[in-house]
């Protein structure tokens, strides 16, 4: 097995937004151009029925993302100013296939979730970009590339360190509930009556 320095590491952080009116311009005007845009996002979290991933902190993902497939796993958090874990990804063609062989793996769906993002790059092409979330819990930027370069982005946004959130939309989904104090479920999107 490879070790967990040997693979890609994600290092994010989340910004909850109080007012999402004029971010697309604020992007815009430090250099930022929509690289993907606004899609309709369709997550299910696997575990096993003794949350054997969840306890070693690791989490298996599956995405629906307009057409696309994506199974993502997630390594340890390693503690710092910026969420930052091992995560590997890989397109899939069939995500109804990939449920079933999950469950045959003795992985089942724990917890689902939704949202709409938007994706920004930056003119330079830097390896790194940022997101517009739109969930049912709020709206949030994400910035995703190396540490100063998140810092800068932030700075160049009106941004501070004191704003990042390091959580995972499931524990903020968790926070949320209890602050309103409902059960929690899944965090979709209500559907019309």
């Amino acid at each position: 097995m490879r070790q967990l320095d040997d693979l890609d590491h994600e290092i994010e952080v989340k910004i909850p937004l109080r007012s999402s009116a004029g971010i697309h311009n604020r992007l815009a005007s430090i250099g930022f151009t929509v690289s993907a845009p606004r899609c309709f996002e369709s997550n299910t979290v696997y575990d096993t029925p003794d949350q054997a991933l969840r306890r070693k902190n690791m989490l298996l993902r599956l995405r629906q993302s307009g057409s696309q497939g994506i199974l993502t796993w997630k390594g340890p958090e390693t503690p710092g100013p910026h969420k930052s874990r091992p995560e590997l990804e890989t397109g899939v063609a069939s995500l109804e296939t990939l449920h079933k062989i999950l469950d045959q793996l003795g992985y089942y769906p724990v917890f689902r979730y939704e949202k709409y993002r938007t994706e920004f790059e930056a003119a330079d092409h830097q390896p790194a970009k940022v997101t517009f979330d739109e969930t049912p819990i709020g709206e949030f930027l994400e910035l995703e590339g190396a540490g100063d370069w998140i810092d800068e982005t932030a700075r160049k946004l009106d941004f501070s360190p004191q704003d990042y959130v390091l959580a995972s939309y499931g524990k903020l989904y968790l926070d949320d509930c209890a602050r309103r104090g409902v059960q929690p479920g899944n965090m979709v999107f209500a559907s019309p009556d």
